[in-house]
């Protein structure tokens, strides 16, 4: 009796060590699998990042495509090439290029660029301004009636003028006046007029006895009344892009943009852009027709109703 005792539990320690087995089996391949799991499931998120910027690049590359696609067909519109227009060599091209920037010199709208600010800048900013400077000259260039451009301000021995050099092929040759002297030093200041953002007045139209003053400013952290600053402190007549009277901003809730065009912007905008809207507000004497093509898209800002627009006019 007590030998079969002896066997019951020595079966029922055998049980519970099976048991035991089984369980540090389970624990076992549950751990053993587990970094498995959590590398598939990183694998899988960064499989999601990598689809989310490759879709995020390819419609930044379409939204670029598409605004460089508009900014040709308004440069060719603001130069007035169409499709039964006679189509010249290049070498001709060029020469008509060269006899109407040197005219401009003698009688077109006088448009200087003030680069007296440029001894602030970071290497970055230079580097940007130069390249604005680069198309605007392109723009002027392509104009049935370029402006007479002048840049101020701008010493042979600045780092701006070295960065022109780098990152402009031919600067040297450029028909336009380079001066190390103020634009002050060239024209009365009554017939000086500043375009900086923060002016009072908006632009109304482009006088013919006038000189026209763009701050040559590439700042990234936008700092304000930079360029008004610089006209009040020569005392000079300052205006502003009529963008509050000819644009209305989206309704988006997101939307935080400045109004500091670049120097091709004039309200937060580059300076090229200024200047592109200059030229074919005087090609078209339309304010709606400049701001529409050359304002850009991602500012956050539309062209008002007609009549908005016209109640400012």
């Amino acid at each position: 009796m007590a030998h079969i005792g002896s066997d019951v539990y020595e079966m029922q320690l055998n049980g519970v060590s099976e048991v035991m087995d089984l369980l540090l089996i389970d624990v076992e391949t549950d751990v053993g699998d587990r970094p498995g799991r959590e590398a598939a499931q990183s694998s899988r998120n960064v499989s999601r990042k990598q689809q989310h910027w490759e879709r995020h690049m390819a419609a930044k590359k379409s939204k670029r495509k598409e605004e460089k696609q508009r900014k040709k067909l308004n440069r060719e519109k603001q130069s007035g090439a169409s499709p039964d227009s006679p189509q010249f060599s290049k070498r001709v091209m060029k020469a008509i290029t060269k006899e109407r920037l040197a005219e401009a010199q003698s009688i077109g709208l006088k448009l200087c660029v003030d680069l007296s600010m440029s001894d602030s800048m970071s290497d970055k900013e230079l580097s940007r301004l130069a390249g604005q400077l680069r198309r605007l000259y392109g723009s002027n260039k392509k104009a049935t009636r370029p402006f007479h451009l002048l840049l101020t301000d701008l010493r042979e021995d600045s780092c701006l003028y070295r960065e022109c050099l780098r990152k402009n092929a031919g600067f040297h040759n450029y028909i336009m006046d380079i001066t190390e002297e103020s634009f002050l030093d060239l024209f009365p200041p009554e017939n000086v007029v500043y375009l900086t953002p923060d002016a009072e007045e908006a632009l109304k139209t482009v006088d013919a006895d006038k000189v026209y003053v763009l701050g040559g400013l590439v700042d990234e952290s936008i700092q304000k009344k930079l360029s008004f600053s610089r006209a009040r402190e020569l005392s000079v007549p300052t205006a502003r892009l009529p963008i509050d009277e000819y644009m209305v901003k989206k309704d988006n809730a997101k939307n935080f943009h400045s109004k500091i065009l670049a120097v091709n912007q004039g309200f937060a905008l580059f300076v090229s852009t200024v200047f592109d809207i200059l030229l074919t507000f005087c090609h078209t004497g339309s304010w709606t027709e400049a701001l529409q093509a050359w304002f850009p898209q991602g500012k956050g800002y539309v062209v008002a109703p007609l009549s908005v627009a016209a109640s400012h006019t």
